[in-house]
């Protein structure tokens, strides 16, 4: 992951009101290992964050002048750090009309995964940890939150530049920390959301569902591809990158690659060809399995409490709107 710019700024915002001060950084941060780490150990951490949002760049304004800037970056007509000293003091600005008191360490950072070109930017808290010096005693030290990430979007800077028509090239945290200082800090991107990461993930294991039933693949072939599907999604949710559905299709079936791809074509699921994955959708998207004296029952954990109730007590499972296949069975064999 070759990090191509990283500038740091601090603001200190207190709670108490006080106008909010701008601590610039003299310079780009130099080539380190340390640096390196940083930014790898923060990638991690946000790609494991869950609750994110997806979206695109609004029209540039006065009120959402970042892609502005970022364009004329990109086309050489500014340094890097430039450029970040620009919408910091512009971050710094909203953070004051704003009236929010969280401050931080303004990261920004491009960087290169593979042959994609990537922008951080982010607000990264400080916390206390414990070291020890080499007179083994034990000292308070600062540093960076990066377990804690609350305000960070990433912008694929190749999708922007190749695919302008996508809607789905930033995402950015949402969060548990307030409406307002999610909405502040994706107004600050200038970022619109695109694509509704947790819906479009619930219509794809909607469409898988059909599609296992569709195929009538047995119990253990039904479990064997929730579990090839869940696997791949995740590992798509570790690296950060969307759920692609030709990549999926050959996933899930080496000898027919595209059968699933042209299962969805097929039908009116409205999904497009590549998915931000959403992780607390895809955790719950598990399968309970049983058999026993002739009875095999199959079914997804997300339906368990709409579709399928379990009685603890009595030991009983109630399933609701069955299957069109197995009713017709059951009127034929009680007429």
């Amino acid at each position: 992951m070759p990090v191509l710019h990283s500038v740091i700024h601090k603001i200190d915002k207190k709670p108490d009101g006080t106008p909010a001060v701008l601590f610039l950084g003299g310079a780009e941060q130099v080539e380190s290992q340390a640096r390196d780490n940083l930014m790898n150990q923060f990638n991690e951490s946000y790609n494991a964050t869950a609750g994110k949002g997806w979206g695109f760049f609004h029209s540039e304004s006065g009120a959402y002048p970042l892609s502005g800037w970022l364009v004329k970056y990109l086309a050489g007509g500014s340094a890097f750090f430039d450029f970040s000293v620009t919408a910091v003091e512009h971050l710094t600005r909203l953070m004051e009309e704003s009236n929010l008191s969280t401050g931080g360490h303004a990261l920004f950072c491009h960087y290169q995964q593979g042959l994609t070109d990537y922008l951080i930017i982010a607000l990264v808290q400080e916390t206390e940890a414990v070291t020890m010096t080499e007179e083994l005693h034990l000292m308070t030290v600062k540093r960076l939150d990066l377990d804690h990430i609350r305000l960070a979007a990433r912008i694929n800077l190749s999708e922007w530049k190749n695919n302008p028509q996508s809607r789905q090239y930033i995402s950015y945290l949402k969060g548990k920390q307030g409406r307002r200082l999610n909405e502040y800090f994706r107004d600050f991107i200038g970022a619109q959301e695109g694509v509704d990461g947790p819906g479009e993930t619930r219509t794809l294991l909607k469409a898988f569902s059909d599609f296992v039933e569709s195929e009538d693949l047995g119990e253990d072939g039904a479990r064997e591809k929730t579990e090839t599907l869940v696997s791949y999604a995740l590992s798509q949710v570790k690296l950060g990158e969307p759920i692609t559905l030709d990549e999926l299709s050959e996933v899930l079936d080496d000898d027919q690659p595209k059968a699933f791809a042209e299962f969805i074509q097929g039908k009116d699921y409205g999904l497009s060809a590549s998915i931000p994955p959403d992780k607390k959708t895809l955790n719950k998207f598990r399968r309970f399995t049983g058999r026993a004296d002739g009875l095999s029952i199959s079914f997804e954990q997300h339906l368990l409490g709409s579709k399928v109730e379990f009685d603890e007590a009595g030991g009983t499972l109630t399933l609701r709107k069955l299957p069109t296949q197995l009713s017709d069975q059951l009127r034929r064999a009680s007429a």
